[in-house]
């Protein structure tokens, strides 16, 4: 038997904080997962990274900034926040400049985080 935990939830945001709900969309799910007794990591990867710059507007018609919920991870105990290292490079950012700390993964390790979660859920 693997040494997965029934409980480990990672959440995979691919989209960037405007255009779409599906970065909103699975915040939700995370918070709604952590709250029912969840082991909830994220995964910020491509666009996604743009999802955690500091000091977000309200998008194009009127879509709210995520920051408010970014911020709200460490009440449901959601800690294990990891970002797509080339994804960062890409956009020029580095940990510094991200709303909440986080963690680099190469794109390698990925599937080594996805092996260590029970269910993986793409946003």
């Amino acid at each position: 038997m693997n040494d997965i935990a029934f409980n480990r939830l990672l959440v995979v945001l691919r989209h960037g904080p405007h255009g779409s709900s599906w970065l909103r969309e699975g915040l939700e799910v995370a918070l709604v997962g952590a709250a029912l007794g969840q082991d909830v990591s994220l995964l910020f990867y491509g666009e996604g990274v743009t999802a955690l710059l500091k000091e977000q507007q309200v998008g194009p018609l009127a879509q709210k900034g995520t920051q408010p919920m970014l911020e709200m991870l460490p009440m449901y105990d959601i800690e294990s926040l990891w970002v797509d290292a080339e994804a960062l490079a890409t956009y020029d950012l580095t940990l510094d400049e991200l709303v909440v700390p986080a963690k680099e993964v190469g794109r390698h390790e990925v599937s080594d985080l996805f092996q260590r979660h029970r269910l993986v859920l793409n946003f």
